[in-house]
């Protein structure tokens, strides 16, 4: 009897433990089961430059959003950004694709506009910015037409 109880206790045990790492590898992948909270915006950019599903969207430093979806449309990297419900956009926001240091992970960053009127849920932001091609760039230089 004593020892059904202790291997119940560990068996109880394992499972909790297997549920707490479950729910940290979600959680430190930044991922979500049902989705974020949140509504969709759209972007076209010429290049992404490797910009991956699940990269950070944000503004002035604060992450506001994840980038939900890439894919290719008319020859352009179509990106779906899920923005936090409490973020609103202007309809001249600018969206860029940069780096995190020299060679970090890419995110897209948001430079708000002027204008009054915001993007609806499921809107486009209209001005894009592609993501700098590093080895271009160099290669520009060392051929010396920079």
């Amino acid at each position: 009897m004593k020892k059904s109880t202790v291997e119940l206790g560990v068996g109880l045990f394992l499972i909790a433990g297997f549920l707490c790492f479950g729910y940290l590898s979600t959680r430190l992948a930044k991922s979500e089961f049902f989705g974020g909270s949140g509504y969709e915006v759209h972007a076209d950019f010429s290049n992404c430059g490797g910009l991956k599903a699940g990269a950070s969207v944000v503004i002035a430093g604060v992450e506001v959003g994840r980038v939900k979806r890439i894919s290719l449309e008319d020859y352009q990297a179509h990106i779906v950004l899920l923005i936090h419900e409490q973020v609103h956009l202007d309809q001249d926001v600018m969206a860029s694709v940069k780096t995190k240091g020299l060679i970090g992970e890419k995110y897209v960053e948001l430079v708000p506009g002027g204008m009054e009127e915001t993007i609806k849920p499921g809107g486009r932001i209209i001005n894009t910015e592609p993501a700098m091609d590093l080895e271009q760039l160099i290669s520009k230089f060392v051929q010396g037409k920079v």
